[in-house]
């Protein structure tokens, strides 16, 4: 079956041999690894070897391995994540991928300008390492709560870093992990963004968000009432059929990874109750289960 476009859902990736056996039968076709900051104590060869198996009894593929830090500064709690993104790149081809993801870090308190050396320091070695292993790096387009001049984690959240940093290395194998929620919560229109941007698109986030354009219009969006809710597919304002639609006509030959535990509705004993509907959803959004032609 080709250009079926997988959809599946994210989990941690020291939790991964605990938690894929239970959520798997659900009809999750792909998982996204993730770790916090560090790769901790997990046995990455070990959790590999286990998670194969499990791929072999349920058919899922590992779209991304990924660590979420700040290898930039590498102060505090962020001090093993650049040898942490070492680490998945040199291990992610045990897992079955090509595609390591993470923030790119920032310097704190800094601009995205200010960043941008730092950045190419980093990440131009992590570029070439990859490289030399078939892998490809994902940026994803979280701002962190952060802004164009100051913020603690990433600058992949703007299309205008996206050119600085794209432009400061130069590379194939740099790119992005895309999701629709972060730039809404921005304000920006996510749709005509992908449609630019798709070919830089390595991986993307099931995530999107509910904006409440009435409260932003009598209250602004820096008065007392929320605006802006993270939301599981099917419960927001995007439209997935045109995100796939748009993903397909540029061949894009990733997943769509849902990410959940965001939803203000669908959380607690909810969550995974909302996640099996994003799941369905976004298959219903890529034209249903797959059909052969007559021959």
């Amino acid at each position: 079956m080709t250009n079926q476009l997988r959809i599946g859902t994210l989990v941690g990736g020291g939790d991964a041999v605990r938690v894929i056996p239970q959520i798997a039968s659900h009809g999750f076709e792909s998982f996204s690894l993730t770790f916090w900051q560090t790769t901790g104590t997990t046995d990455l060869a070990e959790t590999a070897k286990r998670v194969r198996e499990l791929q072999d009894e349920y058919g899922f593929i590992i779209s991304t391995v990924g660590i979420f830090g700040n290898p930039l500064t590498g102060a505090g709690d962020n001090k093993d994540t650049l040898a942490s993104w070492e680490r998945l790149i040199d291990h992610a081809h045990l897992f079955g991928t090509d595609i390591v993801s993470g923030f790119t870090g920032r310097l704190t308190g800094e601009s995205i300008e200010a960043s941008i050396p730092q950045y190419a320091k980093v990440f131009g070695e992590l570029s070439r390492r990859a490289a030399d292993k078939g892998v490809r790096i994902a940026f994803e387009n979280c701002d962190m709560g952060g802004t164009w001049e100051s913020g603690d984690w990433n600058i992949a959240h703007n299309p205008t870093a996206w050119e600085m940093m794209f432009s400061a290395i130069p590379s194939d194998n740099i790119g992005l992990q895309w999701e629709p929620c972060h730039q809404m919560v921005s304000l920006i229109d996510p749709i005509p963004q992908l449609r630019k941007w798709v070919h830089k698109v390595f991986h993307v986030h099931g995530k999107d968000a509910t904006i409440a354009w009435d409260i932003v219009k009598e209250y602004g969006i820096h008065g007392p009432k929320p605006f802006v809710w993270h939301r599981t597919p099917g419960f927001g304002d995007t439209n997935w059929a045109d995100i796939i639609t748009i993903l397909r006509q540029a061949n894009y030959q990733g997943t769509i990874d849902i990410e959940g535990w965001h939803d203000p509705v669908y959380r607690g004993e909810l969550e995974m109750t909302g996640q099996v509907h994003a799941l369905n959803y976004l298959k219903q959004c890529r034209g249903g289960s797959f059909v052969p032609n007559p021959v």
